[in-house]
């Protein structure tokens, strides 16, 4: 179940960016277009047909020449969330599902409280996708689709990613939370698509995941594909399990570093506040 208890300790983190972002609304982020904004960009020579309340005339009192403002136009930043809900998600208490939403709904508030619009979607063997709107009905109506969806399927990671950047029409900060437990090759391939964009993304794992806690004869099964498994569970396997585990998770970081982007490993049994703590702070 999704709460929300912790929004509201959300309130001291801004939504911060380094980049200028390329959006076609007005709103409160710097942009790379030039227009009539609030911050000065330069000068140039009044031209015939140039709107005469731009005019600098302290410039003008200084140089006897009419010089006209250039503003940096300031537009909205389009803050786009995609979380998995695949079979693997439903994993945990919390399940990794239900984490990862909140982490959804997390920047989802933190985008109203700048003004910006937020677009949430979920993947798993499809993308369903929630179209942008501004307002707290928005995200009203998010938490309540949270509270009624249900982890299935395979991860498609790669093809909705595909499908998902017909949506990215401008820069934007897309926020990507799942466990990634899936092909390297389509986790590589899917961000560095996304390559262009300021990208976050979270891998959210159980701590069981992390650490074994079982050994012995146990029977296992694949959460997406129903196959079952009978094995023995050595100390020795044990530690192959956790180092391959870790190999996976170095190499999605490495993939982000190379594209500046931000990757964050959280546990669910981290307090969600202190999630945001550290992927905001």
């Amino acid at each position: 179940m999704i709460t929300t208890d912790f929004l509201g300790l959300l309130d001291r983190f801004n939504l911060i960016m380094k980049k200028r972002v390329t959006s076609s609304y007005s709103g409160s982020r710097r942009s790379v277009a030039r227009g009539r904004g609030t911050t000065l960009l330069d000068h140039r020579i009044y031209a015939d047909g140039d709107d005469f309340r731009l005019i600098d005339w302290k410039v003008y009192a200084r140089t006897d020449n009419l010089y006209v403002k250039r503003f940096e136009e300031e537009r909205n930043l389009a803050v786009h969330i995609l979380v998995d809900n695949s079979n693997s998600m439903n994993y945990g208490k919390p399940s990794k599902f239900d984490y990862s939403a909140m982490i959804g709904v997390g920047f989802a508030y933190l985008a109203l409280k700048e003004n910006e619009k937020f677009q949430f979607s979920t993947f798993s063997d499809m993308l369903e996708i929630f179209q942008p709107k501004r307002g707290m009905g928005q995200l009203a109506s998010m938490i309540d689709y949270l509270n009624h969806a249900k982890a299935k399927g395979k991860s498609a990671f790669l093809d909705s990613v595909t499908q998902y950047k017909k949506l990215l029409t401008t820069r934007s900060l897309v926020i990507i939370a799942s466990d990634f437990l899936f092909d390297l090759y389509e986790i590589q391939n899917a961000l560095f698509s996304l390559g262009k964009h300021d990208l976050v993304v979270v891998q959210v794992l159980d701590r069981t995941e992390k650490e074994i806690d079982f050994s012995g004869d146990v029977k296992l099964k694949d959460s997406e594909s129903q196959q079952e498994l009978r094995t023995f569970v050595s100390p020795r396997l044990t530690q192959e399990y956790i180092l391959r585990l870790k190999n996976h998770s170095q190499e999605i970081e490495e993939t982000c570093m190379k594209m500046n982007a931000k990757y964050y490993q959280i546990t669910t049994d981290m307090p969600i506040f202190d999630a945001f703590y550290t992927m905001l702070r």
